[in-house]
């Protein structure tokens, strides 16, 4: 089945593996890179899709992921407040380079650095969440506290 993955799939599949986490990538026909494309692909609400969102430290350039319920805008200065720094949005390029991946497909792991991980509390609310996998196609399902641990994530309100 790892055969048909892309490559960036697979990278999301082997960094899922060594954190532990049992999840199973779907490719879908349409496109995921949205919350509400990705909400119609997977049958879900869109409350139950990860957005992952890079942002970087205003004052130490530091990238920050933020794993946000995609019903949900962020509250940038309520954040910023939580995470210690005013928060920017960085271009599409250092956002790949930082984690490995392009905008619409970034997974909640496997990224190119080590990046602190904060994610929204609405999405415990699931018994299951998606996320992009990767891809623009590809997501896969998990149990969002499962998720939440194997990331190292610090659960914040974030809208």
């Amino acid at each position: 089945m790892d055969a048909i993955l892309p490559p960036s799939a697979l990278k999301v599949r082997h960094a899922a593996e060594r954190l532990g986490l049992a999840i199973a990538i779907r490719e879908m026909p349409q496109s995921t890179r949205t919350a509400e494309e990705a909400a119609a692909a997977c049958g879900c609400e869109v409350a139950q899709i990860v957005k992952s969102l890079v942002f970087a430290g205003k004052a130490s350039g530091r990238p920050y992921l933020l794993l946000v319920s995609g019903k949900n805008r962020v509250n940038e200065k309520a954040v910023a407040a939580l995470i210690g720094e005013a928060l920017t949005r960085p271009d599409a390029q250092r956002v790949r380079e930082w984690t490995g991946f392009a905008i619409g497909g970034i997974p909640p792991f496997g990224h190119a650095i080590a990046l602190p991980v904060f994610v929204d509390e609405d999405l415990l609310a699931f018994e299951t969440v998606w996320a992009a996998a990767g891809t623009p196609f590809a997501v896969f399902a998990a149990e969002p506290n499962a998720l939440a641990q194997a990331v190292g994530g610090k659960v914040i309100r974030m809208s």
